[in-house]
């Protein structure tokens, strides 16, 4: 799922004046292929089969594991199977966390056992204790220094479902920083209801980190049927909890960004990005997240090559985005000297329902040539919402710094009773909705290929201390 770095890249556009430029326009018979090709790509079934090929012959594909690196393999002879041009490999090295087993149990009189997945970078350990329930963050943060020691912090935050998937800051905030606030309350254990809109038994995992200086404790999302459970049990008294992970940090390891390009036929060293990360978590098939994005945006590149657009279209299969945005940071760094050269990138992680909006960080530098875009989306049921989008997960740190990004959003509404839990697999892909979002990503990459002039890429200023 994305890791919106959406702050720190309006911070920069507020803080660098917009650049003079001159207009960039869209030919009118690149205009007139996009609505051709829009409407070819809806009945194509590229993308279904490349998201179909990737969680049947890979299934889950967690960072650093051994389907991590068959996903690499299977990407290489992908992109080469759908006949890119160039495809390669870049080395990407991160800290590898391993879950081996997990177990949650309420003692006593109610005994009963509980689903739980251990969250990601969470330390392994059994701990006993009283558990205390806490309506949201807020409440835990409100708590004194060291009044829970020896209990179990519980935070039953049920998150709430949006089109645009906005009350994740919650539920996802909860388990990025939850853990380190109950340590500093004195917690021995941390429980979260699932950052997930279902009404299930399958818990949702995703990464969380400890604060410098802390000594982490086991941290665990437990199924929102389970949450709502313990909640009640909690009303009626006193109420201990086992809870054993068994998980950890394993040295560290090395994965790949693969690349796959479709080479310019006038300007070549000009470069379209898109793509989606490679990695999922381990216990679906990583359909939604992100399969669909791998799906959708090597499905793009290979439909694109035989009308020969005029950039090249760059498609990337980020390596663990879950854990960090290793593969984008990592691309980041690379590419640095090269922002200009990047003349816009769109990023597909947030699913596979309909796309219902478009944006763009040159909304106020290049009008014109984002409504001539527009035109061709807007069959497809995409309004232009400027301001509402952001660059996705991982090409934010290109974003950051200072290539132009597109959006093109995602109904979100369902995606997070999927998120990151066992029931993301390819049978939750409506297969209309997958071609409109090709069709979506095919018509926005044609038409940045064929543009005239620009969207603002450009080095971004060194923020200042």
């Amino acid at each position: 799922m994305r890791t919106t770095v959406l702050a720190a890249t309006l911070a920069l556009l507020v803080a660098a004046p917009l650049q003079a430029a001159q207009p960039t326009r869209i030919p009118d018979a690149a205009l007139a292929r996009a609505a051709t090709l829009r409407d070819a790509v809806l009945q194509d079934r590229t993308a279904w089969q490349v998201t179909e090929s990737l969680t049947t012959e890979v299934g889950p594909r967690l960072a650093g594991s051994e389907a991590d690196a068959r996903a690499v393999a299977w990407a290489q002879a992908k992109f080469k199977a759908l006949g890119y041009d160039k495809v390669w490999t870049e080395p990407v090295t991160f800290p590898k966390w391993v879950r081996r087993s997990e177990s949650a149990q309420v003692l006593g009189p109610h005994a009963q056992p509980m689903r739980v997945a251990a969250l990601g970078g969470s330390v392994g350990g059994t701990v006993e204790g009283e558990v205390v329930r806490f309506p949201d963050l807020a409440a835990l943060e409100a708590l004194p220094d060291g009044a829970l020691a020896g209990k179990i912090a519980f935070v039953d935050y049920q998150m709430q479902a949006r089109r645009d998937g906005s009350d994740y800051r919650n539920g996802g905030g909860i388990r990025g920083r939850g853990p380190s606030v109950a340590i500093r309350k004195g917690a021995a254990g941390f429980l979260m209801r699932s950052a997930g809109t279902d009404t299930s038994r399958a818990p949702h995992t995703g990464n969380t980190r400890y604060e410098p200086g802390l000594a982490p404790i086991p941290a665990a999302a437990l199924s929102t049927i389970d949450a709502a459970q313990l909640a009640r049990l909690v009303a009626l008294g006193p109420t201990r909890v086992r809870l054993a992970l068994d998980c950890g940090w394993d040295g560290d390891y090395t994965s790949q960004n693969v690349i796959g390009e479709i080479t310019g036929s006038q300007r070549p060293d000009e470069v379209v990005l898109i793509g989606g990360h490679l990695d999922s978590w381990d216990y679906g098939t990583g359909a939604i997240d992100d399969g669909a994005g791998i799906g959708i945006t090597m499905a793009v590149g290979a439909l694109l090559k035989p009308l020969k657009p005029a950039r090249t279209i760059r498609v990337v299969a980020f390596a663990n985005e879950e854990q960090g945005l290793w593969g984008g940071r990592a691309y980041a760094d690379h590419y640095a000297g090269a922002v200009a050269k990047h003349v816009i990138a769109a990023e597909s992680d947030f699913g596979a329902g309909r796309i219902y909006g478009f944006d763009a960080s040159a909304r106020d530098l290049q009008p014109a040539a984002l409504a001539q875009i527009q035109q061709v989306l807007a069959p497809l049921g995409i309004e232009w919402m400027p301001g509402k989008g952001d660059p996705e997960s991982d090409i934010g740190p290109m974003a950051q710094r200072g290539m132009a990004w597109a959006w093109l959003g995602h109904d979100g509404t369902r995606y997070f009773d999927l998120h990151h839990d066992a029931e993301d697999t390819l049978d939750k892909i409506d297969p209309k909705d997958l071609a409109q979002n090709t069709a979506a990503y095919a018509v926005f990459t044609w038409l940045a290929a064929q543009a005239d002039g620009g969207f603002g890429s450009a080095p971004a200023a060194p923020a200042k201390d």
